[in-house]
């Protein structure tokens, strides 16, 4: 037992070694990058990092073992209890903001029990569904006029805008173009 668990250390610090990334760097990538089923994750890292299979699939299985003993359950868990029963409709609206985020830089994820805060230095924004038919996303920016689409909301709460998506496909330039501003104001 004791040889495997070394050959999987040796492992670990070589993939650190030619990714040039610490280990908490690898794994958040992997939380930055939306990805939440083993695959997925597996594909990305060997298409960003030049990883072999062999290397993606152990990093993977570490950064799950990790988030286990610290009592996480896996991303996928995680958004799948946030995007359960008449919300799952959502879940596409919510990875392609994902998506288009993790475009953007480094940031940390972090799961609430309704939704995920997005953070730098301080958090740029939340995103979770505000009932069965919309996705809302609170940002955290200042002196950002208020449209149609974009809701100012009254001083005091966690974020002081708002836009609720209802469709993929409104995820869009305008909204992605607000998230960009409150992201580089968080940094």
């Amino acid at each position: 037992m004791a040889d495997l668990e070394k050959a999987l250390q040796t492992q670990i610090a070589n993939i650190q070694k030619r990714s040039g990334k610490t280990l908490d760097q690898l794994y958040d990538l992997i939380r930055r990058s939306g990805r939440s089923k083993h695959g997925e994750i597996r594909d990305m890292l060997k298409a960003e990092l030049g990883l072999g299979h062999g290397d993606a699939n152990t990093l993977v299985h570490t950064f799950f073992k990790t988030q286990e003993k610290e009592g996480l359950s896996s991303p996928d868990e995680v958004l799948a209890a946030i995007y359960h029963g008449p919300r799952a409709a959502l879940r596409p609206i919510h990875d392609a903001l994902m998506a288009a985020i993790a475009g953007f830089g480094e940031f940390e994820i972090a799961p609430k029990k309704g939704y995920v805060s997005l953070r730098r230095k301080k958090q740029f924004a939340m995103i979770g569904p505000a009932s069965q038919t919309r996705v809302e996303v609170g940002l955290n920016m200042k002196g950002v006029p208020a449209t149609p689409r974009l809701k100012e909301l009254p001083p005091g709460g966690m974020c002081p805008y708002k836009v609720s998506l209802t469709d993929v496909r409104e995820v869009d330039a305008e909204v992605m173009a607000w998230i960009r501003g409150a992201y580089e104001s968080a940094g």
